[in-house]
């Protein structure tokens, strides 16, 4: 069995001080002895405007949060997930990539967020991430010591299609970095992890965002790991920190055999 964890953030404006913050939770998290960590969406920034993210996005390849987490893989000798982090495009915008980095440092995998937050909140709350942010298209699966282990972004995770594609792409574990608001974080959270969860027979480990932001955004938190079976190995309801469990592809495996609904889907 392996050890995974995934950390809880309160992002504010200032890079340096949230990579600072991220670096403590994946030093006590590897001391803890997880083996595969995601951090959570925007875990470099949480800027207080639109207009800030994309002053903070980094060239492909380069860029102090990429550099960050290339050297906290190797110096933690961890597969790390490196939540979201802002990539400039030709077109003027960004794109929300969650990259994967190996126990050498070295990038192995990138998913660019497909479904973009354009929504008005019966609370007044308004986002339009696609008024910065260019939505990505391709789904993305990486083989790791731990399983083959599917990426996806927060609003993803209400499109159950791209997890089908996930699956079909062999994806035994997912990694799910996130910034839900608070408002659809009581309502849908956890209902939405497990049932990802469930009807895919993966493990999931969602990475969240918690509490108040510079830009006066509050997020729902609840990071939490659960297994193919539905069942929360661990969660961090509110607060800063991370959750860890051990994931059993063995006991995977079985479920998966004993009920076989994946094999049985007709469309």
């Amino acid at each position: 069995m392996n050890r995974i964890a995934a950390i809880q953030m309160t992002a504010g404006a200032d890079v340096g001080v949230n990579l600072r913050e991220a670096g403590r939770f994946i030093a006590a998290a590897a001391r803890a002895g997880a083996k595969l960590i995601v951090l959570p969406e925007n875990f470099s920034c949480m800027p207080k405007t639109d207009v800030d993210r994309f002053a903070i996005a980094e060239e492909d390849g380069r860029g102090a949060a990429q550099d960050f987490l290339a050297e906290q893989a190797r110096a933690n000798k961890i597969w790390l997930v490196g939540g979201t982090v802002p990539i400039k495009t030709g077109a003027g915008k960004a794109r929300s990539a969650c990259l994967l980095f190996d126990d050498g440092g070295k990038r192995v995998a990138r998913y660019d967020k497909m479904h973009l937050f354009d929504v008005h909140l019966s609370n007044g709350e308004v986002y339009e991430e696609s008024r910065t942010i260019e939505a990505g298209g391709d789904v993305v699966v990486a083989d790791t010591p731990f399983g083959k282990l599917g990426l996806a972004i927060c609003y993803d995770v209400r499109f159950p299609e791209l997890f089908r594609a996930l699956l079909d792409r062999g994806a035994e574990i997912l990694a799910f970095p996130a910034a839900f608001t608070a408002i659809t974080g009581r309502a849908h959270w956890e209902i939405l992890v497990r049932a990802r969860a469930i009807e895919n027979f993966v493990y999931v480990v969602a990475s969240a965002q918690w509490g108040a932001h510079a830009n006066g955004r509050h997020t729902h938190g609840d990071s939490m790991i659960v297994n193919p079976w539905g069942e929360i190995l661990d969660r961090l309801p509110q607060g800063t920190g991370y959750v860890v469990a051990e994931i059993d592809r063995e006991e995977q495996a079985r479920l998966r055999a004993s009920l076989p609904a994946i094999e049985h889907r007709r469309l």
